[in-house]
């Protein structure tokens, strides 16, 4: 499948079979977080697999978008790493990185027939105690990932895009 192909027939999957996922998609999925690029190659990303059951039901407490799947990863960023921008002293590449690192992830677990859903909706300060992060790693988005039960379908909305016109200018 090309890359066209696989961008379009990914969606946030809400509805996962108990399945646990295999240890070598796993690897796959986080070989193309070590693969993303990020600010100056910085790589600030953390990444935790949350598969126990103890896990799981820490990050159900925090939020309730993990849909049943077997597997989440949360992908903080090291603020310690991050790239300072020399132009504006409030701004650190960590986040954005962290995101680069987690569209991978999400593209990777659809490319090896897995599915997805990019979530913002929870508690950040409280997954930083519950997991006992250091206070340099902060929690940027949760990734659930599993295989899609019969109940999976893309939003009704997933299909809506912008015309290119509304969304890119030539100059």
């Amino acid at each position: 499948m090309d890359f066209l192909e696989l961008a379009e027939k990914r969606y946030s999957v809400r509805a996962y079979l108990p399945n646990k996922v295999e240890q070598n998609l796993i690897d796959d999925i986080l070989k193309s977080a070590q693969l993303a690029p990020t600010a100056k190659n910085n790589q600030p990303h953390k990444i935790y697999v949350l598969q126990s059951d103890d896990a799981i039901n820490k990050i159900k407490e925090v939020t309730n978008c993990t849909y049943g799947a077997p597997l989440v990863f949360l992908i903080c960023q090291d603020t310690n790493e991050s790239w300072k921008s020399p132009y504006d002293d409030n701004y650190s590449s960590g986040e954005m990185d962290a995101s680069i690192v987690c569209t991978h992830m999400m593209l990777t677990a659809q490319d090896v027939g897995l599915g997805s859903v990019w979530v913002l909706l929870f508690d950040k300060q409280k997954t930083s105690e519950l997991f006992n992060l250091p206070e340099n790693i902060k929690p940027v988005c949760l990734l659930p990932v599993g295989y899609p039960s019969d109940k999976a379908a893309p939003s009704p909305r997933h299909s809506e895009t912008k015309s290119l016109e509304e969304l890119v200018t030539y100059l």
